[in-house]
């Protein structure tokens, strides 16, 4: 079953990757042990919220409470853009190794 806390934990992994932090880094910023923060992105704990909170903050991040109908347009503000284009929308080529 699927945890209704996973796409925010899916975010705090990435963000801590994409900060190049090792959990026991994370955990020493915020007073965590590594085991602890290794738990909470294995989803083997229900973390509490202060620590959600301490984690996301350490990594740049501030957790917000926005009503539900404006979901879409938080995520369409938020979508990484090119030229005005949205990501997703941008075209995709692949080349194959006879195309070199």
């Amino acid at each position: 079953m699927r945890s209704t806390l996973q796409p925010i934990i899916e975010e705090l992994v990435a963000a801590r990757r994409t900060a190049k932090l090792s959990q026991r880094a994370l955990g020493t910023k915020v007073g965590l042990a590594q085991s602890h923060i290794s738990k909470i992105e294995r989803g083997a704990v229900d973390p509490q919220l202060s620590n959600l909170l301490e984690v996301a903050r350490a990594l740049g991040l501030e957790p917000m409470l926005i009503p539900k109908r404006l979901v879409p347009a938080v995520r369409a503000l938020t979508r990484p853009t090119i030229h005005g284009r949205s990501v997703e929308q941008l075209p995709t080529y692949r080349l194959d190794e006879t195309d070199e």
